[in-house]
């Protein structure tokens, strides 16, 4: 189903119970925290890079870092980033800077939108989160999203990262609601739309880039969503809620 982002809302809320949502990129602005860790680092190796570019490498390196079928924690997911980084742009990291994106995810900061629609949407559905990290890395978010959800489902718990659908069957089977009760709402095509969409869930698109020419942090796919929105403010007005 497509819906133009200046129509009126297609989908029937009422039929879901649950809205599950992407953390990374969807609730926390990701690509200001990547780059924010990035870029000193670049600058004490002499590595020119744009921030398009940055997010280009990155959205390139880090699924070769979660392949399936070789799961490691994100934090060294995120060491083997910087790792390939430094072999692709001709530095050797030091520990630290091996390091620099973990270490940072703790400052990462929501969007804008993210508290006041979470906090909305909480008064009427049960709220999840499926997320590429583990527990403890997505501790020091949860307390800057100010809401208690009601299941956290990381890729630490499913020993599986997006776009695997393995996260995803793990996540509804802990959740313990048919698909159809479920309402899942990412940024990330790729990641999180198409797996979400094979596994019988209804999904929106949250595009955050809408009329930028590339892709950020996130690899470009294409998949039909039942709604597309810009931001969380935009999906509160399209289902009619009063923001809190």
């Amino acid at each position: 189903m497509v819906l133009d982002l200046g129509g009126a809302p297609m989908l029937d809320f009422d039929r879901f119970e649950v809205l599950s949502f992407d953390c990374y990129g969807t609730l926390i602005d990701w690509e200001k925290g990547i780059l924010g860790a990035l870029q000193p680092v670049f600058k004490a190796h002499n590595v020119d890079l744009t921030d398009a570019q940055t997010l280009e490498l990155y959205a390139e390196l880090e699924p070769e870092a979660q392949r399936e079928g070789q799961y490691v924690e994100y934090k060294q997911v995120l060491r083997k980033v910087m790792q390939e980084f430094g072999n692709r742009l001709g530095f050797t990291p030091s520990e630290s800077e091996l390091d620099c994106l973990a270490s940072s995810l703790k400052d990462w900061l929501p969007f804008p939108d993210t508290v006041p629609a979470l906090k909305t949407l909480k008064k009427n559905f049960k709220l999840a989160v499926i997320s590429n990290i583990d527990d403890g890395l997505f501790a020091f978010s949860a307390k800057r999203l100010q809401v208690e959800f009601c299941w956290i489902i990381t890729a630490g718990q499913a020993k599986s990262y997006k776009p695997s659908q393995r996260i995803f069957e793990y996540a509804i089977e802990k959740i313990g609601h048919p698909p159809e009760r479920i309402l899942h709402i990412a940024q990330s095509v790729y990641h999180d739309i198409i797996p979400a969409k094979a596994m019988g869930l209804s999904a929106i698109w949250v595009n955050r880039r809408k009329g930028q020419q590339d892709f950020g942090a996130t690899r470009p796919a294409g998949c039909d969503c039942d709604l597309e929105v810009l931001d969380l403010k935009s999906l509160i007005s399209y289902m009619g809620l009063e923001p809190r």
